[in-house]
């Protein structure tokens, strides 16, 4: 599979890159800074040049040309001002689903946020803008006709990973480490049961593969 991972330079994303090249998958990351070529080279990703923010529709779907698939990984960060949070989280998420659309690119796998579902849309916090953003971001993803994949980790740490999760519709809130979620995310795109499908993951006790297949299961 050929997939083009948007945020392609992000924490989640380089710990992603390495699983899909190690099963023979083609990774492209999707970076605005050139001096970040070389770091995805080293990730077994071939970076290509795109700022998602100031970048076209178009331009984006000719980035997905060719691609079986897409991941939105991308985040404006904690210390981005609210302004920045709308236009990378939810602008740039929207725009990845409507290229990915034009692209004729067959799925998206998007990383959200648990806590979407109960955001205060009347606070200016920092928090609440940014979960304002992800659920508007999900909401545009599920109403297009890709096989959209929407994952809403809880909260993220920079942990080793243990291969071990939890997941589902809703779970109780908790920690996961990214590089369970990287997990995630390729276990997801290598099963086409898991589309149209929406769900939460935090650190559990079940393999990540199997985790998975008891979401495509139900």
């Amino acid at each position: 599979m050929r997939i083009v991972v948007a945020g392609g330079h992000g924490k989640i994303a380089r710990l992603l890159h390495p699983l899909l090249a190690a099963r023979g998958d083609t990774s492209v990351g999707l970076v605005r800074n050139p001096a970040h070529v070389d770091d995805l080279t080293s990730d077994g990703a071939r970076g290509v040049l795109l700022d998602l923010e100031s970048a076209t529709v178009e331009e984006v779907a000719e980035a997905l040309a060719g691609a079986d698939a897409a991941v939105f990984a991308a985040g404006a960060g904690p210390g981005s001002d609210p302004a920045r949070t709308l236009t990378v989280d939810r602008d740039g998420a929207v725009k990845l689903a409507d290229a990915a659309v034009r692209a004729g690119v067959p799925r998206l796998v998007q990383v959200s946020s648990m806590g979407t579902d109960d955001v205060d849309r009347d606070s200016d916090d920092r928090f609440q803008v940014y979960l304002g953003a992800k659920a508007d971001a999900d909401a545009h993803l599920r109403g297009t006709d890709l096989g959209w994949t929407v994952v809403r980790p809880g909260r993220l740490t920079d942990e080793p990973g243990t291969g071990l999760v939890e997941a589902g519709p809703s779970v109780a809130r908790g920690a996961v480490p990214r590089a369970d979620v990287a997990a995630v995310l390729a276990a997801v795109l290598a099963d086409d049961a898991s589309t149209r499908r929406q769900f939460e993951v935090v650190g559990g006790r079940t393999p990540v593969g199997e985790a998975v297949a008891r979401l495509t299961a139900d």
